[in-house]
């Protein structure tokens, strides 16, 4: 079984490259911070893991996904290796992303990135969480479509 699950921040904006062809696919590659777990003397704290997605993914990743965000990950590892100009064998280990997720919301990304969150219209009500809209509450069981 071959199966990462990562959560991390991007450690910069997605590169994000259209494949030539008939059929353009999209390419996004980024790198993720994941901290780690314990901490020895002298290493780092996290990990930098790079990251591809494909197609729809890659369109997601491009138009949502921007550097300090914290977002999850699931897909597969991939090792790959080739000669380069020199003759020397190389390798690159890479997860190749099949699933993508927010793992905070817009408001806590844009609040410690120190832009306004795009709902400051809204009035704040201080029982509502942060993140949670205040639910109307002459809704009733029968009016949901579920």
């Amino acid at each position: 079984m071959n199966k990462v699950i990562l959560m991390g921040r991007l450690a910069r904006n997605p590169d994000v490259r259209y494949s030539q062809g008939q059929t353009p696919t999209a390419v996004a590659r980024f790198s993720l911070a994941v901290n780690r777990r314990f901490k020895r003397e002298g290493e780092p704290d996290a990990d930098f893991i790079n990251c591809v997605a494909f197609g729809k993914s890659g369109e997601f990743v491009e138009r949502y996904f921007k550097k300090g965000q914290m977002v999850s990950v699931v897909g597969r590892l991939q090792v790959r290796s080739w000669d380069d100009k020199d003759g020397t064998k190389r390798w690159s280990t890479e997860v190749i992303v099949e699933e993508n997720y927010f793992a905070e919301s817009k408001t806590a990304f844009e609040s410690r990135e120190g832009k306004p969150a795009t709902m400051a219209s809204e009035p704040k009500d201080p029982n509502t969480p942060e993140g949670f809209y205040p639910m109307d509450e002459s809704l009733e069981d029968d009016d949901l479509p579920f």
